[in-house]
């Protein structure tokens, strides 16, 4: 059994016999409620008028680049929506007409020179009194801006701002790539956020935190990798374990404000790809984590991925859900996953509403890493997808593809879903690093209890390959590539699909324009301004080919101090066609409807096209997305998500799809519902830019 409880039953018998009702007809959270169920209870949109729904408002913020992405899901408070644009700046717009009210650049107060701050999914309303505020995340800095005049809290941390840094190592000078992705959530005067961190073994710990609203101050931290006399220390190397990153939250929190517990899912541990230094299966990485959400305080966890070595973080916001079985109200808490399972967990005492199995894993076969036997396997829900691959399952939808797929596939291992990295072979990740089920999580109608999710079908390929900077005496440029560059541009530096190759690059830039580069990030590209000046001189000398001066390598801060993995991921690779098709049969993208009180699947339908193909006869394929669903209690699920920059309403009893509509740009983000003024809305996120154009806008829809 993965998962220990420490109740304190007066807590817990105070806490759980409060009443409270949630409000569905507003969008006042991430997830619309604190619960995260995507649900709406306006149903003035129906199965039978959708097809009438025409554009309400279009708002544009005019500052998409190349690449850039708005996967923010706006909330609404009384007559304002709050989003956040391409480049991070806050936005306040009037629900009906997506007129700007105020505008806040996060970088006129953290300096322009830090223009890069990874995507954001979303914002934090607090109100006290005449207090009225919106918390959201900018580079390493969370901050506090007045919700009616969008000018800088000034009471709050320094001058507006804390840094999520601080408190993060013992030594003070340690500095990491730190953002936070996703929204945090309010439990009475804190805000509890996690954070997005590094990928490599120079990750910052992903500690969850708990700020004043008010002040800023730290009120409380949990270790998600533990401390000496914790507990869960040791499932780690103690030799290592204070040197290792991640087991981050990075995908966002749910409440049960009733009990005071907050519902948190944790990412893997660093290096995602090689467990040598992390021998042990790696507690609280992985897992579901309940915690008193006024002390952080552990109530219980459970470890969904044990030892991970395949980048399966907890990608979503749990579930909160009230749902009946063999007679019996269970109030569950329901989580998805990247690998398509649904676990389903009581919420005070975490015992599983369904049978969980460990089941044996093939060996791996890493040198100096050894994997966990056995992998927790829901016997209900049904998964979400199928999740091992066969010669059939590779893609034969024409002699053509099959021809090529073929190809593909020689010296490419592929079949189970738990087959590990190896020095030996590439094999292909199936479900992928993107899900299975994603970040936009699932949606549940409170009413009936069914869960509304979608899931992408893309096989990726793990290839490993020896790192030739392990071993060596101290740091040096081919280190630090290793360390920050080689999971996205590849070891070889060759780079793939969105990542563009490093070979060359002293042809085109000077050592000053790639010195600025790694300060301000770019597009997808990360900044590297946690980097000491000697370790980007080093980097950059190594990427434009020059030999360093004598001695340099010596002097590098800290380098004989940092973990060197043996072995390197080289490079994200979709496994697809020179055309971009995935390199299996469909479907590519589905939305499933699965009973939480039975664990069966109602339904199945495919999501997104292809449209070259539709057109040649071949029938709908599905297709990779980014985003999740919402539904209404007017009988409808919305979703965008998909690459085709489509938007569609489907019947939430039957999957029938009932309404699409073409977008500006691609809908990758979670759309929101609303009403005004006796009108419901529906707005979405345009931004675009996965493998698509970026865009810049937000559009409402709403009924004539």
């Amino acid at each position: 059994m993965k998962y220990a409880m420490l109740l304190s039953a007066v807590f817990l018998f105070a806490q759980c016999h409060r009443e409270s009702k949630t409000d569905y007809s507003k969008w006042t959270n991430y997830g619309g409620t604190k619960d995260a169920s995507r649900y709406s209870s306006l149903e003035q949109i129906t199965p039978e008028n959708v097809n009438h729904l025409q554009v309400a408002w279009e708002y544009h913020s005019g500052d998409a680049t190349e690449h850039s992405q708005i996967q923010c899901q706006p909330i609404i408070i009384d007559s304002i929506l709050y989003a956040t644009t391409p480049k991070l700046n806050l936005v306040a717009l009037h629900v009906e007409t997506g007129e700007e009210i105020w505008r806040f650049d996060p970088f006129q107060v953290l300096g322009g020179e830090n223009s890069w701050a990874g995507t954001n999914r979303g914002v934090t309303y607090f109100k006290e009194g005449d207090m009225q505020r919106i918390l959201f995340c900018a580079g390493s800095y969370l901050m506090s801006v007045d919700a009616l005049t969008g000018q800088p809290d000034l009471n709050f941390g320094d001058k507006g701002k804390v840094d999520l840094q601080v408190g993060l190592s013992e030594n003070p000078e340690d500095q990491f790539l730190v953002v936070s992705n996703t929204p945090g959530i309010i439990f009475k005067d804190k805000i509890i956020v996690g954070m997005r961190v590094s990928e490599g073994l120079d990750a910052a710990p992903g500690y969850v935190r708990a700020y004043n609203v008010k002040t800023g101050k730290e009120e409380w931290v949990f270790h998600t990798i533990p401390k000496k006399e914790e507990f869960g220390y040791e499932t780690w190397d103690e030799q290592y374990v204070n040197k290792i990153g991640g087991a981050n939250n990075w995908s966002g929190v749910s409440l049960d404000e009733k009990r005071g517990i907050v519902y948190v899912p944790t990412g893997s541990a660093t290096y995602d790809f090689w467990g040598g230094y992390r021998k042990g299966e790696n507690l609280f990485a992985n897992s579901l984590l309940a915690l008193n959400a006024n002390t952080g305080e552990r109530v219980w966890h459970y470890q969904i991925v044990h030892h991970d070595v395949w980048d399966r973080d907890i990608p979503s916001t749990p579930n909160l859900v009230s749902i009946q079985k063999n007679g019996k109200k269970i109030d569950a808490v329901a989580q998805t996953t990247k690998h398509g399972y649904v676990f389903v967990f009581d919420r005070e005492t975490g015992e599983p509403v369904f049978p969980i199995e460990e089941k044996e894993i093939p060996a791996g076969m890493m040198d100096g890493d050894v994997l966990s036997k056995t992998q927790p396997t829901p016997t209900l829900p049904v998964p979400l997808m199928r999740q091992n691959l066969t010669e059939k399952d590779l893609l034969n939808l024409t002699p053509e593809l099959e021809k090529e797929v073929k190809e593909m596939i020689k010296g490419v291992e592929y079949g189970d879903m738990w087959l590990a990295p190896s020095e030996k072979r590439p094999f292909l990740l199936f479900p992928g690093f993107d899900g299975g089920g994603e970040w936009g999580g699932a949606a549940v109608d409170p009413e009936t209890n069914i869960m509304y999710v979608n899931t992408s079908h893309m096989p990726w390929v793990i290839e490993m390959v020896p790192n030739e900077a392990f071993g060596k005496d101290g740091m040096d440029g081919k280190s630090l590539y290793a360390n920050n560059c080689a999971n996205c541009h590849g070891g070889d530096r060759k780079g793939n699909g969105p990542f563009p190759t490093l070979i060359g690059l002293n042809t085109k830039y000077q050592a000053d324009e790639v010195q600025k580069l790694l300060k301000s990030g770019r597009g997808g590209m990360p900044a590297f301004r946690h980097l000491p000046q000697e370790e980007r001189d080093a980097l950059v000398d190594f990427l434009l080919e020059k030999e360093p001066a004598a001695g340099d390598k010596k002097e590098l801060s800290g380098g004989k101090e940092k973990l060197i993995t043996p072995y390197l991921m080289n490079g994200y690779k979709r496994f697809t066609t020179k055309d971009g098709y995935p390199g299996i049969n469909p479907p590519w993208g589905t939305l499933n409807a699965i009973d939480l009180n039975t664990g069966e699947r109602l339904w199945e339908t495919v999501l997104g096209e292809f449209p070259e193909l539709t057109a040649k006869g071949i029938p709908l394929t599905g297709r990779e997305g980014y985003g999740g669903p919402v539904v209404t209690k007017g009988g409808l699920i919305f979703i965008a998500a998909t690459e085709d920059e489509m938007f569609r309403a489907f019947d939430k009893k039957t999957g029938k799809m009932l309404w699409q509509t073409k977008l500006p740009a691609g809908g990758h983000a979670t759309p929101a519902v609303y009403e005004w003024k006796g009108k419901q809305y529906v707005v979405i996120a345009c931004g675009g830019g996965k493998n698509n154009k970026s865009g810049d806008s937000y559009v409402a829809f709403a009924l004539p």
